[in-house]
């Protein structure tokens, strides 16, 4: 491929921001762009990216998860624990679980009461989940009908399990509620998954670059590992990259916009000589700015996964038999039906385990088969479970550069469970999990439970198991946080603070984390701000009304319930 000495933007990383920049920019036809991506392309043929229910496979080995580990984390028995993040075009829209789940409205309306970010008001969030949005129920206030990102509903009669499960939740006390990204996200109901409908995973790579790659204003390169941003003075103008063996240095005429991802974007700016100075110091990278705020207030969701025996012969256990894989990936290739087309997690729930909760602070994913969620220890037994954790900890950690070695992975700590609510929270998830899985609801398919072990009661019992079981939920996030003030990184647009013609556009730009899985909102961020990047006027804000609890502000033109 002939690269050109410069572009009028570069994209660092094709991930779910990072593919949203790409296809937006280049609708302008006088707009160049390279793509800038260090994994691999996302083979149509590899059905460990493509099939829904493989979705375990691209997390175990290299190929597409950049496999990263944090340090020993001290509140959870110095154990070293996984930090999966998305490495080939789609990012972790590559390898995530293809849960659609936005948050909850509150989430934005927080986020806008801090200074510098009244804009981001879940009322002007929603027009640009619209906007990416194909959900295949159709439009209505809440929903996109026409956008790059198919999104596939649950239909009822999938599995007797999800819907026993939703109304244990329900039997329990807690609301049930249709939609969990509509008027109401608190209550269990159907979950609606990233799938298309032929049954594929619906990444940003199937979504927007397929619509954007075949322009010849917009070059894709795979396989390009960036070493640092390049700068005069404080004005980044350009990428420091290797390709194939060779060093390249590309010229941004108009801006470099960093779309690494949570763990590798404050990575690659602190090795580019912007972030804390002592930082820089200590890995001997010359200091372009000293931004204290850069690969700190690191934010995850952690679970739990708590299981059980299946009385009846209904969950999908036997699909796990290497005998019964032929034939459901036969169907699933070429009918795109059956248990391959779905991820398996069709039904959930978010709930506030206290009434001191604004919004929702717990959630829940229900699983027709007891397994991690990276796919280790699979029962061989009809099973079930929920996946339950906490939303908003505020533990918070950090990503720091070891050297200069683009190569070489950052020390990641999150400090999991650094604080007292992280141990309130996780006793009363399991405890009122245990409540919601012994209703009438699941009495017909309630088996003997496997794990967290029914002995197991006491606060001190629970928290060590919490130490020893919690997994994360592959929800980095927050590390270039957007706002003003000492610790922000980016302002509402994304720009960097003290640096021109640069912009952080990921998840890493959150300044909390949301209620739910993350990929959705990441997606809608990166709309919003391509619309700020091409100078286009904003959506016009929704006049949609949603659910808020108690006596917590409702924004906007929003209705209490």
């Amino acid at each position: 491929m002939s690269l050109k000495t410069a572009y009028d933007y570069i994209i660092i990383g094709a991930g779910s921001a990072g593919n949203v920049l790409a296809a937006r920019l280049t609708e302008d036809e006088n707009v160049s762009v390279l793509l800038l991506e260090a994994g691999l392309p996302d083979y149509r043929l590899d059905f460990r990216t493509q099939m829904p229910a493989a979705l375990a496979m691209p997390l175990q080995g290299t190929t597409y998860n950049w496999g990263y580990k944090t340090d020993p984390e001290p509140h959870m028995n110095n154990r070293q624990m996984d930090c999966g993040r998305g490495k080939g075009l789609g990012g972790s829209s590559l390898i995530n679980g293809m849960c659609y789940i936005r948050g909850n409205a509150m989430d934005f309306d927080s986020w806008a009461q801090q200074p510098g970010l009244e804009d981001w008001t879940y009322l002007d969030c929603l027009p640009y989940f619209k906007k990416a949005e194909h959900r295949d129920a159709g439009e209505n206030e809440y929903h996109g009908g026409s956008g790059p990102i198919h999104v596939a509903t649950a239909k009822p009669g999938v599995n007797p399990l999800f819907e026993a499960m939703i109304q244990a939740g329900v039997d329990a006390g807690y609301p049930h509620t249709d939609d969990l990204n509509g008027y109401q996200q608190e209550g269990f109901g159907p979950m609606d998954r990233f799938v298309t409908p032929n049954g594929r995973r619906s990444s940003t790579a199937r979504g927007y670059l397929d619509m954007a790659k075949h322009r010849d204003r917009l070059t894709i390169l795979t396989g390009a590992l960036t070493d640092t941003i390049l700068f005069d003075g404080k004005r980044a103008r350009g990428v420091r990259f290797s390709h194939k063996g060779q060093t390249h240095s590309i010229d941004a005429r108009r801006e470099v916009l960093l779309c690494a991802g949570a763990v590798a974007s404050p990575q690659i700016l602190q090795r580019s000589g912007v972030g804390p100075g002592a930082w820089l110091q200590e890995a001997g990278v010359s200091e372009i700015l000293d931004l204290s705020g850069v690969g700190n207030n690191l934010q995850d969701h952690l679970e739990l996964y708590m299981q059980y025996e299946c009385k009846e012969p209904v969950s999908i256990a036997p699909a796990t038999n290497w005998w019964n894989k032929p034939a459901i990936g036969a169907e699933w290739m070429f009918m795109g039906t059956g248990l391959g087309a779905t991820n398996h997690f069709e039904g959930g729930g978010f709930i506030r385990s206290d009434e001191k909760f604004a919004w929702p602070n717990i959630q829940y994913h229900f699983l027709p088969i007891a397994v991690r969620y990276d796919g280790r220890n699979a029962s061989k037994s009809h099973s079930f479970q929920a996946h339950v954790g906490s939303m908003r900890s505020p533990s918070r950690g950090r990503i720091k550069l070891k050297s200069r070695d683009p190569a070489e992975h950052p020390s990641i700590l999150f400090n999991y469970m650094s604080h007292e609510q992280d141990w309130e929270e996780f006793r009363a998830a399991i405890r009122i999990t245990r409540e919601i899985m012994n209703q009438p609801a699941l009495d017909r398919y309630r088996g003997d439970v496997i794990t967290p072990a029914a002995n197991l009661q006491s606060d001190a019992e629970l928290d060590e198991y919490v130490r020893n079981h919690a997994e994360t939920a592959y929800h980095p996030s927050c590390t270039c946080a957007m706002g003003e003030g000492n610790d922000a990184v980016v302002d509402n647009e994304g720009r960097v603070h003290g640096i021109e013609a640069l912009r952080v556009v990921d998840a890493s730009i959150m300044p909390t984390i949301i209620t739910g899985n993350l990929n959705a909102t990441t997606i809608m961020l990166a709309e919003k701000i391509a619309d700020k990047i091409r100078g286009r006027q904003p959506l016009p804000k929704s006049t949609a009304a949603y659910y808020v609890a108690g006596d917590a502000p409702v924004r906007g033109e929003a209705k209490r319930s």
